[in-house]
């Protein structure tokens, strides 16, 4: 999928590069080949936030993990807090699986997330043939009706989902840092330019930020919700995606205004 060269590249090169990468993107939805993982942004109608606090972050989270499933069910929440609170059950977890249940068969392998305020990112690979929209179309349904029925609103809480093919070593290169370092940094309760300046802090409270896989990615956690074998094998060790990530923040300060603005309209900023 990816060439063999990606681990010779130079982060500071990708400054330079990226003009052609800009060249490519725009926000239309783009055909899925099946050999490249794709990068996907959620965002709440007029920039508003789709989720208020940490009770319905957690919720979200359920649903990036039930929701990436072939097959679909409308009692899911209640038919998982059933089994999660019935003492008898030994894998009462977060993420329990119902017996009743089919066997789990994902729509994708999910390769990375972060929640942000407004917007959410996953890096994903699609495993079945319109796995990517029928995720998109079923949890952002979940997502629109709990949220109406918690806040008292109602309609469409989400924007039609944005995509880009990852079809490069350098675009990987970028996005992994910026969806789970810059995208969690910017959720730090001191903001994101406390986060930049400090960022061996800022890493440690980013590795315990449940609503991001930076923690998996480098072997702190083993969320069922992502697969992050893939990014291991291209990134490294911890050490050396700590060292990709510090750097990427890095060059994020020292680019030129205008250079800036090309890369956020890349990020779907």
């Amino acid at each position: 999928m990816l060439t063999s060269d990606f681990n010779k590249l130079n982060p500071r090169m990708l400054t330079s590069d990226f003009n052609m990468l800009f060249l490519k993107y725009n926000m239309k939805r783009e055909p899925i080949p099946k050999e490249y993982p794709v990068h996907i942004v959620r965002r709440g109608v007029r920039g508003m936030s789709f989720a208020c606090d940490d009770a319905d972050r957690w919720r979200n989270l359920q649903i990036l993990y039930y929701f990436n499933d072939s097959s679909s069910r409308l009692n899911w929440f209640r038919e998982v807090e059933e089994k999660r609170k019935n003492p008898k059950e030994e894998n009462n977890y977060f993420f329990s699986w119902p017996d009743s249940w089919p066997k789990r068969k994902p729509l994708l392998s999910i390769w990375a997330f972060s929640f942000n305020h407004n917007h959410d990112h996953i890096i994903a690979k699609e495993l079945e043939d319109g796995g990517v929209s029928k995720f998109m179309h079923n949890s952002n349904t979940s997502i629109a009706k709990h949220f109406n029925e918690r806040h008292g609103g109602k309609g469409s809480v989400l924007q039609p989902y944005a995509l880009k093919v990852i079809d490069s070593d350098e675009y990987l290169k970028w996005v992994i840092p910026y969806v789970v370092v810059k995208n969690t940094f910017e959720m730090h309760p001191k903001g994101y330019k406390w986060a930049i300046n400090n960022f061996e802090k800022a890493w440690k409270w980013a590795v315990n930020f449940p609503f991001s896989s930076l923690a998996d990615l480098i072997g702190e956690r083993n969320s069922p919700i992502v697969d992050v074998f893939r990014l291991k094998e291209i990134l490294g060790t911890p050490q050396q995606i700590k060292k990709l990530c510090k750097e990427m923040i890095i060059i994020r300060k020292e680019i030129k205004a205008k250079k800036f603005e090309e890369i956020r309209n890349l990020s779907h900023e």
